[in-house]
């Protein structure tokens, strides 16, 4: 794929920041594809940050892998993006649902009254996985995923594995529970501000945290999304030994951008970054369904220290996630929605 070629060659210095890009017809012409293809490759670079466009000019590198500068002294946040955590908008079709409900209850039978296996059902974990495949490109095998009911009890899951003795840095502003249970579990937290791009860079080299929790997409409550160069600045943080990123992807299916923001679970290779989700706004807030995708060096460590716990969401609720996901009707919902933002958006300008 073209943008993932332009992407290794911006990211590793082939194109430094403040180049410009080839013209989208050399490109063409160089490379034999289409001018769609290369049309849409270039917007990607736009909207995932590793590239701008200058009107009259062309297409400039503003992806920088030295990132590392202090924000200026006068440095201050901007005003918050809000949040429409409307009903309406991000309800799941209640027929489409009621529907799934008694197919489940219909195939599954009593099945639906085991106790699901600890770490979450197989048929849910391995539907996920799936789909994570298909969408966020994670490529995570079923034993690396565990099931819970929501965030904020994986949050707790999290720090039993890696243990209360560490310090834990998150956003500040940041989603008020997370604060809330790691403090619960005797965890010390440092409070790294937010800039424009994400966890201001001074802030972020000051810590003396081992875990990072990040909310890499549209922060709550200040709306701020990390671009690329600071999700890589994330993942340079981390290289150091026994430090640990905790990916806190909320919303990030509801991007009005052709692609997806790229995961910083996906961009890692050190195996070091857990990566959280829930189904709660994709779905029903009624549905306390959570879930963590593990890198594999840490599925034994979980195993040892928190794989006794049973799990906590229900069967029945499991297998119509499963069913939602494997049929297409979850993914369908999501692309109404950002159908209808892209839409709202465009009307609004």
């Amino acid at each position: 794929m073209l943008y993932e070629a332009l992407r290794q060659e911006i990211t590793q210095g082939d194109w430094p920041a403040g180049a410009r890009l080839p013209s989208r017809r050399q490109t063409a012409r160089e490379r034999g594809l289409s001018a769609v293809t290369v049309d849409h490759s270039y917007e990607l670079l736009c909207q995932e940050g590793y590239a701008e466009a200058r009107p009259k000019s062309g297409y400039y590198v503003t992806y920088r892998s030295g990132d590392g500068f202090a924000q200026p002294s006068g440095f201050r946040l901007s005003a918050p993006v809000p949040h429409d955590f409307s009903t309406q908008q991000s309800a799941f079709p209640f027929s489409v649902l009621a529907r799934t409900m008694r197919r489940v209850l219909s195939e599954y039978g009593e099945a639906i009254l085991d106790k699901a296996p600890n770490a979450g059902c197989e048929t849910l974990r391995s539907a996920i996985a799936r789909y994570l495949g298909r969408n966020r490109g994670i490529r995570a095998g079923m034993e690396q995923i565990i099931i819970g009911s929501g965030a904020e009890y994986l949050y707790g899951m999290v720090v039993e594995m890696l243990g209360s003795h560490r310090g834990y840095a998150i956003e500040q502003p940041s989603y008020a529970k997370i604060e809330q249970v790691y403090r619960a579990r005797g965890i010390r937290c440092d409070l790294l501000p937010l800039g424009q791009d994400g966890i201001q860079t001074q802030a972020l080299w000051q810590t003396n945290a081992a875990v990072l929790h990040i909310t890499p997409y549209r922060s709550f409550p200040s709306g701020v999304t990390a671009s690329a160069s600071k999700r890589m600045e994330y993942l340079r943080w981390a290289e150091q030994d026994d430090r640990y990123i905790v990916e806190d992807d909320f919303e990030s299916e509801f991007s009005l951008l052709r692609k997806p923001e790229e995961t910083v679970f996906s961009q890692s290779d050190r195996q070091n970054v857990i990566y959280l989700n829930t189904f709660s706004r994709t779905v029903s807030p009624s549905f306390r369904v959570g879930y963590m995708v593990l890198p594999p060096r840490l599925v034994p460590l979980f195993v040892q220290r928190v794989g006794f716990y049973s799990c906590t969401v229900p069967a029945f609720e499991q297998y119509v996630l499963a069913e939602l996901i494997d049929n297409g009707d979850f993914e369908r919902n999501i692309n109404r929605i950002r159908r209808e933002k892209r839409k709202k958006a465009l009307n609004d300008q």
